[in-house]
């Protein structure tokens, strides 16, 4: 049946596609009509107050002819979809997420990494509405395809319990294994590190030949991060026409690079030796000149300053944004504006530092606000002149060099335990004179709702508390974070992966 679709009370704003991406911005039609060859129905969509995150999601700029599978392909890494509705005569698409966790995470990482399908850009935002009431009027094609996708995830075990979660799989690992095929032109560690830093902090990488074939092994910082990456490259070319990537998860959890060479990398190990090497092997012609990879993935970012806005003047510090950002990377540099207090600069102490801050910390909320986190402009935070007054000096703050780094320490095991803001707080460095009742009293004390404890039973020094919301654990983490429990250990607070 051939369907006309009418957008009734749509505001369009196309004046920078970065818009598209911003919550403040949202110009989306509040009811379609859908009028059928058999007959006239409405699809209304409930309204929503705008500039907060959304279950529901609107695509812009799909080609022209895109099926819903494709279409779902940008979801399904980030968690179980709900519905979907395709208008392909406005190449537009709206999907509702089963959870708007799901939602804000899927929106943070294409903020960083510009999705595409058949090397088109695409342009996702939150919608204004909460839902997507569609009744029997969504298009057969669509729902058809939701019900396999989804089927097919829960007869492999893909969703996770309750289909409320991101969509990983139990036995997925932050690895993956990467097989180069049509190899016409020579494709480095660095190659590799460039495309793949896109969906996340990559943490180590190893080449190696096996069965007459270039492949290699590449760790995340997070699984989430893995699964995105496998999502979007997998089948795609890095050269035109050739160097094709052919990507699965890897059964081990977690890589053990022992050089720092062309061979293998570890990011975080800058202390590694060389190693001695074997003449490098060459694969296709070594005459031929590097092409200019082609895949729609720009270099790593080089700067590692973030802005972030939307921000409560009235209880932000400098110290309280270096605590928080501090869970993703060492803050060099905080600045609050001075004449905009709602907004500040945060500078990281690299790229990828700021990209991970930047993807977990964007859409959540901070003493009541819902914070936005985007790449800025400036590269590096600027110190207060001497002139300054006393008030602008106190809005900007040197932590370069903090004793409270997380990771400062080459190796660290920080790397490798870093996580969203969740409910669930990991608590380290605990002395063992410190009760479970102490610990509770301590958070209570400072107004946090305490729902579970549980001490770790093989390291008493460590424990798992879950607290009320994720925004009554972000305020935790902030103000208890190095409290001094004894005269000389102070507790550690980040966020946790596990629940009680």
């Amino acid at each position: 049946k051939r369907l006309m679709v009418k957008m009734l009370a749509v505001k369009t704003n196309r004046s920078s596609d970065s818009s598209y991406l911003n919550p403040s911005h949202h110009n989306l039609p509040v009811c379609f009509g859908l009028s059928a060859v058999d007959g006239t129905d409405r699809l209304c969509v409930s309204e929503r107050a705008q500039c907060i995150p959304s279950r529901v999601l609107h695509l812009r700029q799909l080609p022209p002819d895109v099926s819903e599978q494709e279409v779902l392909s940008l979801a399904l890494p980030f968690g179980r979809v709900s519905k979907l509705i395709t208008l392909k005569t406005k190449n537009q698409a709206f999907l509702e997420m089963a959870s708007e966790e799901a939602a804000v995470t899927m929106v943070n990482y294409y903020t960083s990494a510009t999705p595409s399908i058949r090397s088109q850009p695409v342009y996702i935002q939150y919608s204004t509405h909460r839902e997507l009431k569609t009744d029997n009027m969504t298009s057969q094609r669509a729902q058809a395809a939701l019900q396999a996708i989804n089927a097919g995830a829960v007869h492999s075990g893909n969703m996770t319990s309750g289909g409320e979660g991101r969509g990983i799989a139990p036995g997925q690992s932050p690895v993956l294994r990467i097989i180069v095929e049509n190899l016409f032109y020579p494709v480095t560690l660095e190659v590799l590190q460039q495309i793949f830093s896109k969906f996340g902090s990559v943490l180590k990488i190893i080449t190696f030949t096996r069965n007459n074939q270039f492949q290699a092994l590449l760790q995340f910082s997070d699984t989430v991060h893995a699964q995105h990456a496998k999502a979007t490259l997998d089948g795609q070319n890095i050269y035109n026409g050739c160097c094709t990537l052919r990507i699965d998860f890897s059964k081990l959890s977690a890589l053990n690079v022992k050089y720092n060479n062309d061979k293998s990398r570890d990011f975080t190990r800058a202390d590694l030796p060389s190693g001695e090497l074997e003449p490098t092997a060459a694969f296709g012609k070594a005459t031929l000149s590097h092409p200019r990879v082609s895949l729609q993935m720009a270099p790593p970012v080089v700067h590692s300053v973030l802005l972030v806005s939307n921000l409560n003047p009235e209880s932000v510090t400098p110290h309280c944004l270096f605590i928080l950002f501090g869970v993703y990377g060492d803050v060099q540099r905080v600045k609050i504006l001075f004449n905009k207090k709602e907004n500040a600069l945060v500078q990281m102490s690299d790229a990828t530092q700021a990209q991970l801050a930047m993807s977990h910390l964007n859409g959540q909320r901070l003493h009541g606000n819902v914070i936005r986190v985007t790449l800025s402009k400036h590269p590096v935070v600027q110190l207060p002149r001497g002139g300054a007054g006393q008030e602008e000096q106190a809005l900007t703050r040197d932590f370069s060099g903090s004793a409270l780094h997380r990771f400062k320490k080459p190796g660290s095991k920080n790397f490798n335990n870093i996580f969203p803001p969740s409910a669930t707080l990991h608590l380290s460095n605990i002395p063992s004179s410190v009760s479970e009742e102490a610990l509770k009293d301590l958070f209570s004390s400072n107004g946090f709702a305490v729902k579970a404890f549980k001490f770790f039973q093989k390291d008493r020094k460590m424990a798992l508390m879950q607290l009320a919301s994720v925004e009554e654990a972000i305020e935790a983490l902030i103000i208890l974070h190095d409290h001094q429990l004894d005269h000389n250990q102070h507790l550690r607070v980040s966020f946790s992966k596990s629940t009680i």
